[in-house]
This record gives structure tokens, sequence and C-alpha cells, in this order.
């Protein structure tokens, strides 16, 4: 029988992955928590790759992993102590592991001399004589016990693309193993299936592995098998003869119950879908409930009732399906302890990082798109926020500083931190180099107009360009980024005790609430967040200045007042200002008065690309459909905004 092993690299790469992350954090804690457990929780996800590689025919992977695995196994069963040099050398290793990962899955070419100088470095750490412990006694060695395990696998576990045998290896490796086989489940011939597993075992096994190591073997194979593992009362004084040889199986760390169905793997593209199709469904809905409108409450109560129904499921729907895309704001920021502890280490500066709300969840499209953003943050706090030690100290401050990253709902909003208790924001230094930058500011300018001109293209107040910072570019990109997932970026600092960046996003790119206005017999969409509010300005509000255009006054504030038909150009006739509606909107601290016809209402929208359907339209973010059917184009208040200023300052 002959399996193709390559339907199950997609499940044997995901593992890997989450494998290497998990070893990458548990390793950062390492330096402050010794705790054996820790050091177990990675050696079982080394194993785990080590074991699945060789599984799936990747012997680069598998050779690669045994040497990480050596060393973690020295260090839990105490023969070699948990060092900083030990941690970082580790580390370097599940960097080239994860490149090593990548040109497997992907194809793509891979950094030998990365590899080769881990390796290397592995085997010449492993050919040093371990450092005695600073512990007053070696842990001692487990006492041997006799396991008794029955393991029956499934029929359909070669399918899976395992195999019996392996595990068996795997386990006469722990210790000496004695196997019986059962052939109570064997069928004639003429029913046998050359797929099905029909064997089962009863399997003594006397080792000094612990309960978990044990079950670490049958991780793969969990939920594809019946499975009972038990202490024997007393182990017998001989070993029990080995009857096959040592290799091995994948499996996964930590103690763990058997696989109860609680979860699957689901491929976000048909997470999508099901959500286009959800879209699909409050569209048609909402076609529904306009045609509705028309209709004789008294003689159809019966079918209104029934629409009302839909629209609550409807809505019950929409919300689980965004909850399946909905993810912890932790796998992002479980990527900054390793950038913090590197980029400390070449800084010379000292630094920890502390997280507040990660356990908040965002809409999967965001979460890809924050990183990066993120990041620049975090590195910008490092470097230009964080003080050196002897710094800190004579400001009394601990010379360890704290970079903090924090999450929070906030209505229909995320809101994500990343704060500092460095020095602050220079506001001296940013105006001196903004000016020498040609970028206009003045004295005048309040503390948050100064800040927001660190967004300046091209803007750095480094003294000199190094691979970390200086070249001007990063933050201005943070905006940019930011802005395209419609959302927006402000600053606060306290000189001498740090500052703090606030992120308002949206919880999810699919689903806005929307202000609906006509202008010419068109409807147009404002995202909800934008519109401060809506207002009939009176005749003496509205003024006409010398090359500033058309501006109405609000609370003593004049905003520029954009009519949106001209804006579009669109047929028809303008109302005159004063009989106009002007709907308030803000964007970068900037304000301005959209000129309509009239307010139609509130309600969420299903956002459709615009540009992928059509093309891009200056102003436009995208698009929706109406109860109509008609489509409705949602607009980019920020775009408008930029342009509406270029076109002023032109």
């Amino acid at each position: 029988m002959s399996i193709d092993l390559a339907q199950f690299h997609r499940t044997f790469f995901e593992e890997c992955f989450e494998g290497v992350d998990l070893m990458e954090r548990d390793l950062l804690r390492m330096g402050a928590d010794a705790r054996g457990e820790t050091v177990h929780a990675v050696f079982r996800a080394a194993h785990s790759i080590k074991g699945g590689a060789a599984t799936f025919g990747f012997a680069a992977i598998a050779s690669f992993t045994h040497h990480m695995e050596t060393l973690l196994d020295q260090m839990r069963s105490g023969m070699r102590p948990i060092s900083d040099p030990a941690v970082d050398l580790l580390l370097r290793a599940t960097d080239a592991l994860r490149g090593l990962l990548v040109s497997a899955r992907d194809g793509v070419p891979l950094d030998t001399v990365r590899v080769v100088e881990a390796q290397t470095a592995l085997e010449a750490f492993l050919g040093q004589a371990p450092a005695a412990t600073a512990s007053p006694a070696a842990p001692a060695v487990s006492a041997e016990q006799v396991f008794l395990i029955k393991f029956a696998p499934a029929p359909e576990l070669f399918r899976s693309g395992n195999d019996p045998l392996l595990i068996l290896r795997e386990l006469a490796a722990l210790g000496d193993l004695e196997t019986r086989m059962s052939l109570d489940g064997l069928p004639s011939f003429a029913e046998c299936e050359a797929e099905s597993c029909y064997l089962a075992w009863s399997l003594r096994l006397r080792t000094a592995h612990s309960r978990a190591d044990v079950q670490d073997v049958f991780a793969w194979v969990e939920g594809a098998c019946e499975l009972d593992i038990s202490v024997e009362a007393a182990a017998l004084q001989s070993p029990a003869p080995t009857v096959v040889v040592a290799a091995s199986q994948a499996a996964r760390g930590g103690d763990h119950a058997p696989a109860d169905g609680g979860s699957i793997r689901v491929g976000t593209e048909k997470i999508d879908a099901l959500m286009n199709l959800v879209g699909e469904l409050i569209i048609t809905q909402a076609m529904l409930a306009q045609l509705a409108g028309n209709l004789d409450p008294v003689l159809n109560e019966k079918l209104l009732a029934g629409l009302s129904q839909l629209d609550r499921n409807t809505r019950l729907l929409q919300e689980a399906v965004m909850s399946t895309r909905m993810l912890p704001i932790d796998s992002v920021f479980s990527r900054f302890p390793r950038l913090i502890r590197d980029l400390a280490a070449k800084l010379g500066k000292q630094a920890r990082l502390t997280t507040v709300g990660e356990a908040t969840e965002l809409d999967k499209s965001v979460i890809e798109k924050i990183s990066d953003p993120l990041n620049h943050l975090v590195r910008n706090s490092l470097d230009h926020g964080i003080e050196l030690p002897d710094a800190r100290r004579s400001a009394g401050k601990d010379a360890v500083g704290t970079v903090t990253l924090k999450a929070a709902h906030q209505g229909d909003d995320i809101i994500v931190e990343v704060c500092d208790d460095g020095h602050g924001l220079d506001r001296r230094r940013i105006l001196a180099k903004a000016g020498e930058q040609g970028i206009a500011c003045s004295e005048s300018m309040s503390d948050a107009e100064v800040w927001q001109l660190i967004f300046a293209p091209g803007f750095s107040t480094a003294e000199q360009v190094t691979d970390v910072s200086g070249r001007g570019v990063g933050m201005d990109v943070v905006k940019k980024n930011i802005a395209a997932l419609g959302g927006s970026v402000e600053l606060h600092s306290i000189a001498g005790r740090g500052s703090r960046t606030v992120i308002r996003l949206p919880l999810t790119l699919a689903i806005l609430d929307g202000m609906s206005v006509g202008v010419s017999g068109e409807i147009f969409i404002l995202p909800l967040s934008s519109v401060i509010e809506s207002l009939q300005p009176q005749a003496e509000q509205v003024k006409r200045m010398a090359h500033q255009g058309t501006v109405v006054r609000v609370r003593n504030e004049y905003l520029p007042l954009v009519d949106l038909r001209e804006w579009f150009g669109l047929s028809g006739k303008s109302h005159p200002l004063h009989q106009a509606i002007a709907v308030i909107v803000e964007s970068d601290g900037r304000k301005l008065a959209l000129q309509v016809d009239e307010l139609v209402g509130q309600q969420q929208v299903v956002i459709k690309s615009l540009e992928a359907n059509y093309r891009r339209i200056r102003g436009v973010s995208g698009a929706t459909i109406l109860g109509d059917g008609r489509v409705s184009l949602i607009l980019d208040v920020g775009a408008i905004v930029r342009q509406f200023s270029q076109v002023q300052a032109a």
C-alpha cells in the first residue's frame, strides 16, 4: 500500500510553525522563569517537529532539530544549566529552523549560511563539558516505572498518513518495550480493505520517562485511536525484551486529554467565502425589508412578522460568522518580546515588554495589517524613547525601561496603544528638525500639532542613519497604513515620563456603520466613525473668503464647505447654501463640512471592493448595495480631506 503524504504537508507545516512560535515564546521566558515545565514545553515542541519531519521525509529539518532537542534534553534533565548563552543559541537556532521550514514549505532558496552557522554553534556547544549548576544538588533522575498501554488504531488511521510501526519504534526508544498483537478485529480475507487498519496492541513499557513523554508519542493519532495508559502496580525485576528498533515519530507538547473534537482547522478562504455569502444575505434581507415597508401591516401581519424574525436571525448569523474571523491580538503582541530583547541588546539598553488586553479580538484582516505599524512604533520606543541605563539611573528611574502594548474594545472600534516610560518627545528638537527639513511649523503650534509633524514624510530627529532608524521612513508609513485600515493615530507625551501612541481601528473591514446621505438623487455612505454632526446652517453662518472658497461657521470655528455635487461632477442644481445640509466630518485632526441634499439614515452596510469590480475613483473607498438594489458609493473621508487641503494649498 502506498500513501501520498504530500496531502498532509499543509497540516504538518501549520503544526511546525505553531511549535516554533511556542519555542521562541518560552525560550524568552527562560531567563526569568527557569521552571522545569517551561523547558519541558520547549523540548516537546522540538521533539514534535523532529519526529514529524522524519515521518514526512524532511531529513534536513529532522537532523537540525535533533541538535536542538539534545541541548534541551540536557537542560531539562539538569545535566546542563539554563544559561543566557544557551538560550541565545537556541533562539538563533529557532530562527534557522523557521527558515528551513519556510524553504521546505514554499520551495524558496534557503539561507544556508545561517543554518550552517547555527548547527555548527550547536555542535560546538554540545561538545563543551556542561558547567556546574548553581543549584545545591542536581535534580534526581526519575525512577523507572512500567506503563501498560492499550493501543487500538481506528480503521482509517493509514489514510491520515500515520503508521503504527513508527509509533512502536518511538516507544521502544523510551525504554524496554514488550508488545502483544491482537487480531480480534481482523475480518475475513474477502472483507479486508488494503487501506484500513484492523490490528491492536497491548504494550508494556519500562522507562524512566514521564507519563507525559509516553503520551506525547501518540499525539499525532489522538482522535484516531482508542488509547489507555496506566502504571503497573509493581514493576518486574527483569527487563522485558525489546522487539522493535528505535525511530522517531511526531509528538506535540503538553499534557492533554484525548481529543474531544472541540475544534477543527478551516481554510481562511472558506471563511471569506462564507462571509461574502452572509453579506449577500444581508443585502437581500434589506431589499425585502424595503419592499415590506409598502405593505399593509394589517393584511400582511404574518409576512411582516416573518420578515422581522428573518432580520434578527440574519444579524445573529452575521455576528456568528464574523466571530469566526476574530483572532486575539496576542497573535501580534507575541512577536515583540523577541524584538525587544534583540534590539535592546543592539542599542546597549535594557528593556522589558508588558502587555495588557492581549485577549482582545479583532478581524483577521486587520490583524494581518496592524503588525507592521506596531513594529515601527515599538522600534521607535526603544530607539528614541527608552534611555540608556546610566541616563535612567541619573533621572531616578529603573535602569530597565518598559514598553507597554495595550488593546481594548471601545464601541465598534479597537484601541491599541504603544507606551514607553522613556524621556518623551522633545518639542523644541522636533520644531527645529521640521524647520531644517522645510516642513511648515511655528512656535505657536499646540503640542498635539507638533507631535503630528513626526508623521511627515522623510521626517527624522536621528543624528545619524543606522540600521534601526534615521532614514525618515517609518512613522509616515505607520500613518498611511493605519489610515488605509480606516483607522487613526495620535501621539501623547510628557517630558521625562514617556510617550504614548494611540491607534483607533475598526473591528472588521467587511462591515461598516454608515450614514446615508442624498446628493442629486444619488445615495452616498459616510463612515459613521468620521461623522461629528450634521446641521442646516443659517445664511449668516456661510461666507465666501478670498482664496479660501466657501466656509461655514460652526461654534466660532470656520470650516471649509465641500459641495459633493461639484466634487463628483453630478448633474442638477445645488440648493442655496443656507438651505443645504452640512455634515461635519473629521480626519487626521482636520475638519470639513460636506454639503448634501438630505440625510437618509444610519445603517450597517457590507463593503464591496469598487477597484476590483470597476476602477479606483477619487474620494471613494468602496461600494455597497442598497435595499432597492442600487449601488451606493462609500466615501473615503480621509482622502477627501487630504485632496481638498492640497487644492487649497495650490
